[in-house]
């Protein structure tokens, strides 16, 4: 048969669209011809291709026309994911493998000229996908890329180390070198079972922080509503420590959540086992461009809020970033998805993350500090802080103060609560929230913050006034009855009393952006 067909995907976004790759062989003047806009790393693939089948002992039709098209050919492909499929519909025009078993399998990864199978990006994505739109096919990828893969529930995911290995399932019936039992330990080709959800992940602990009972208790609401934070202090105060322990007080993940935020962190192949099921923290720099932080490129590629989905997203010297990258992060807070929309293509990634933000209170870092005089005048505080705009802030729940500690409280200081059981309170408030409404108190949109806040009268008349006179907006309002419900979770309570509105209040009143 000179006409062949093998089944693969592409990667666009978190979308996995089908490749049908057609391999067609017809005398006339020797040549190997790629089409069906594939970028350069695909076109180079002619050259893996040809070397790999001869140095795997397989035969490669130097004295026929080879015509392989990537179709539908209006869909872009890139990387190496396409080199075993298209070795394997060479073999199946030319009789070497049979064409009709190939049925039901999907094949993806690249060659080495050796005819090793190396890993590609994206198979967690691929296999998430197929999942989602009900395709029950058999996933045939390398080693890396297959475990990855088979972390998806009821997914068949058959790992293959070399060309040889693939090519022994699919030769003619009655081929001496067929391979019946291919489950051999030592085997080259086996099915993969998924991989249970983690139920101990490492954080780093609380308890190593001293003191700072008032930040640990703002992480703590932030935690539990799903709120996002700015702390603001000195430098050396413990701002970057709190956050980097933000991530253990949140609840462990569910195996959806595990899959999501793994299948984006493949997509960027920056996924690992040890990571399973552990909440990221992106701390991208303050150098990041706004393409950095939500994503681009040609294809899409996903940025870091990204990355970040499930997890948070630490931006320290927040007021450092360029102005660009931190609006972009306005729509994203609000939605959980970022759009990046190009001339030809358009890709949609979830950003579902936690911002917690770090800064200094004026360029020098030492505004209001009992260890150091400031030097720094107040057109330039104004200038330092403006930098952060009003929208922006808005968006932010909670905005903390972290002071100094003096040296004698540092030393002499007991450990302080374990994330453990802060996160045991945490769990509890959450669970409230989402037995009454569905979803986290941040997430709460229109109507449903007045039916589910349940403020009580003088609560009410509390905010009313606090809002009037701090110049706030509808935004402004809304958040801080948000984060006032978050604290009554905590405490157990069912209705929102005037002290947990005045909680939440304080936590407003640190840094309150440029008026109007």
């Amino acid at each position: 048969m000179s006409l062949a067909l093998v089944q693969s995907r592409a990667l666009l976004g978190l979308e996995a669209p089908s490749v049908t790759v057609e391999v067609h062989l017809a005398n006339g003047l020797p040549s190997f011809t790629l089409v069906g806009l594939a970028d350069l790393e695909v076109k180079e693939a002619r050259e893996r291709v040809r070397s790999a089948l001869q140095n795997a002992g397989l035969e490669f039709p130097h004295n026929k026309r080879i015509t392989v098209n990537l179709a539908p050919a209006d869909l872009p492909k890139d990387s190496g994911r396409f080199d075993l499929p298209i070795a394997l519909g060479i073999l199946a025009a030319s009789g070497q493998i049979d064409a009709g078993r190939l049925a039901g399998h999907e094949f993806a990864g690249e060659l080495s000229l050796s005819g090793q199978l190396r890993p590609v990006r994206g198979a967690l994505a691929t296999s998430l996908a197929l999942r989602a739109h009900g395709v029950a096919v058999r996933l045939v990828l390398p080693p890396g890329s297959a475990e990855e893969a088979a972390l998806v529930p009821d997914a068949q995911v058959y790992r293959a180390r070399h060309l040889l290995d693939v090519v022994r399932q699919f030769l003619p019936a009655g081929s001496q070198e067929s391979m019946d039992d291919a489950s051999a330990p030592d085997d080259g080709w086996c099915l993969l079972q998924p991989a249970p959800l983690a139920t101990q992940v490492a954080y780093a602990d609380l308890s190593d922080i001293k003191g700072q009972a008032a930040s640990k208790r703002a992480l703590e609401i932030a935690a539990a509503g799903g709120h996002s934070l700015l702390m603001m202090g000195p430098p050396g105060s413990g701002k970057s420590m709190l956050a980097q322990r933000f991530a253990g007080l949140l609840p462990a993940m569910t195996m959806e959540e595990a899959l999501e935020s793994a299948a984006v962190a493949s997509l960027a192949g920056r996924f690992t086992p040890a990571r399973w099921a552990q909440r990221p923290t992106c701390q991208p720099h303050h150098t990041a461009s706004a393409v950095a932080l939500v994503g681009g490129g040609s294809p899409p590629q996903p940025g870091e809020i990204s990355l970040a989905h499930h997890g948070v997203l630490f931006l320290d010297e927040m007021p450092e970033f360029p102005r660009a990258a931190l609006e972009a992060l306005r729509e994203p807070l609000e939605t959980g998805r970022v759009t990046i929309a190009r001339a030809a293509r358009r890709a949609e990634f979830p950003a579902s993350f936690q911002l917690v933000a770090a800064m200094n209170p004026c360029p020098c870092g030492f505004l209001g500090s009992a260890q150091r005089a400031c030097r720094c005048t107040p057109d330039q505080v104004a200038r330092y802080q403006g930098k952060l705009s009003g929208p922006l802030l808005d968006r932010i729940d909670l905005h903390v103060e972290v002071p100094a500690l003096p040296a004698s409280d540092l030393l002499d200081a007991p450990p302080g609560e374990a994330s453990a059981a802060v996160r045991e309170r945490v769990v509890r408030a959450r669970q409230a929230a989402i037995t009454r409404q569905g979803k986290t108190n941040q997430a709460l949109q229109g109507q449903e913050i007045d039916t589910h806040t349940a403020l009580e009268p003088a609560a009410t008349q509390f905010l009313q006034t606090a809002a009037a006179r701090l110049g706030w907006s509808a935004r402004s309002t809304h958040r801080t009855l948000k984060v006032a419900r978050t604290i009554a979770d905590l405490a157990g309570t069912a209705s929102t009393q005037a002290a947990h509105v005045a909680e939440a209040v304080q936590y407003r009143r640190v840094l309150r952006g440029p008026a109007g």
